[in-house]
């Protein structure tokens, strides 16, 4: 017997004997382990008599079944490469979206400076992304991040900052990795650098005790009591006296103010952020040639010259004794007009013989006099217009020492910093007449002035 064109099978069945009087009738097949297709392509039923016949001609035609199944498996196919095209490109956009995200910049002259230099990733990783939470305070010249390093869990402060482009970024970088060479435990130590985009990113040591503007005037914080203030008032000058002269080169601060000094879990001060540090050769000039700083704390003559020296950095020092011992901004727009200017003031009343007005009435009269009278007095003579006229950072921690005595300091408004005119012969000051060490630029004057040791 040849194979049927089409494989049909019809039998007719005598279902009077099966169904019952209430049921549902279907069909089924199986095929045991195979997988195959059944289809059911008419039916007749006759409750009582023969059935109708059917007319094997009029049946529908099979489905093309190959053909479906080619179809369906090719649809599946295109739909699976398809999901893993969309599937890979998401990936890669991902991948390149956090590369861009972390990418630094790299250059051949870097190699040498290794060890300093974090990864844009572990820092961003450190900060929690640069949070708004973990933001320890903001200044002109950037902003400083709190982070802990993961896999050492060191804390550290990050500072962004915005680099001059008037300094060769490889001329910077170097700098910033001999600042980091600096060892004084009056210094916040800088750990490392990053940069990425024209961004520049500052490592250093986190303090814990945060900067010391935030415990010098009235904002809600208690004030420091005096033994503190005056130890962190000497600290930072053996700190500034260490840049200026016992380094191997000279470093010039450019920007000592009171948030720039940190305090540690003693409430030791250390002085911090060398964003705008600049280095030179002993017995050399600086390079220096535009005007960096803050407002209050810039010496007269850096406004003319652009020239930042040690003398200028002793202004700034002078500024922020007067700061401590008052508990006042060096400028304060908000006061009475001839109480703007803090030297100015500090002056007026060291003219009318009550210096002690002067002091920070937080401290109510808990202080020691001599210390007091010292701090603010000295504070006026690093004050001074005339930048020879002012004392080195040497001689400043031999008086804050007891080493030398500051006695009558006699002067007029046209000495101090807010004038440009001067007298040297205004100041009065003995030291010991054995300076045989490196002096400062701001000497020429004072060491002829500073006559009389102990």
């Amino acid at each position: 017997m040849s194979k049927p064109n089409r494989p049909l099978l019809s039998t007719p069945t005598d279902l009077s004997q099966i169904i019952l009087g209430s049921m549902y009738v279907g069909f089924t097949s199986a095929t045991g382990t195979l997988v195959s297709d059944h289809y059911i392509l008419g039916w007749s039923f006759n409750r009582s008599g023969q059935a109708q016949s059917f007319d094997f001609s009029s049946l529908p035609q099979l489905p093309p079944q190959r053909e479906r199944k080619e179809k369906l498996g090719l649809i599946t196919m295109i739909s699976l490469i398809a999901a893993a095209v969309v599937l890979v490109t998401i990936i890669g956009a991902a991948y390149m979206i956090r590369r861009k995200k972390y990418e630094e910049i790299r250059e051949d002259w870097e190699r040498e400076y290794g060890p300093h230099r974090f990864s844009y990733k572990n820092l961003n990783k450190a900060t929690k992304g640069f949070k708004d939470e973990q933001l320890l305070g903001a200044g002109g010249f950037g902003k400083v991040y709190r982070g802990v390093i993961s896999f050492s869990n060191l804390q550290i402060a990050v500072k962004k900052v915005s680099h001059d482009s008037k300094q060769g970024m490889k001329e910077f970088v170097a700098e910033i990795i001999s600042l980091g060479r600096l060892r004084h435990g009056n210094l916040v130590q800088l750990l490392g650098y990053c940069r990425r985009r024209g961004e520049l990113l500052l490592v250093y040591d986190y303090m814990p005790n945060g900067s010391l503007d935030k415990f010098s005037y009235s904002n809600g914080r208690p004030s420091l009591d005096w033994l503190t203030r005056f130890r962190i008032i000497r600290g930072v000058a053996s700190g500034l006296l260490y840049l200026h002269e016992e380094w191997e080169q000279v470093v010039l601060h450019r920007d000592i103010k009171a948030s720039n000094v940190l305090l540690d879990a003693e409430f030791n001060g250390r002085l911090g952020d060398f964003g705008l540090a600049r280095l030179c050769d002993h017995d050399t000039d600086p390079q220096t040639t535009h005007v960096a700083g803050t407002v209050g704390y810039l010496a007269p003559e850096l406004t003319r010259t652009g020239k930042a020296t040690t003398c200028t950095d002793v202004f700034a020092f002078g500024a922020f004794m007067l700061e401590m011992a008052c508990g006042r901004k060096p400028i304060e727009l908000q006061g009475q007009p001839e109480n703007v200017i803090l030297v100015d003031w500090v002056f007026e009343c060291w003219r009318k013989g009550a210096i002690l007005d002067a002091s920070d009435p937080r401290l109510e009269g808990n202080y020691v006099v001599k210390e007091m009278i010292l701090v603010l007095e000295l504070g006026l003579l690093c004050s001074h217009a005339n930048p020879a006229a002012r004392p080195s950072m040497r001689q400043v921690t031999q008086i804050l020492a007891g080493d030398a005595n500051l006695r009558a300091v006699p002067f007029d408004s046209a000495s101090l910093g807010t004038s440009t005119n001067y007298n040297a012969s205004d100041f009065l000051v003995s030291l010991p007449s054995s300076f045989g060490q490196r002096s400062s630029p701001c000497t020429s004057i004072t060491d002829s002035i500073f006559i009389e040791g102990r």
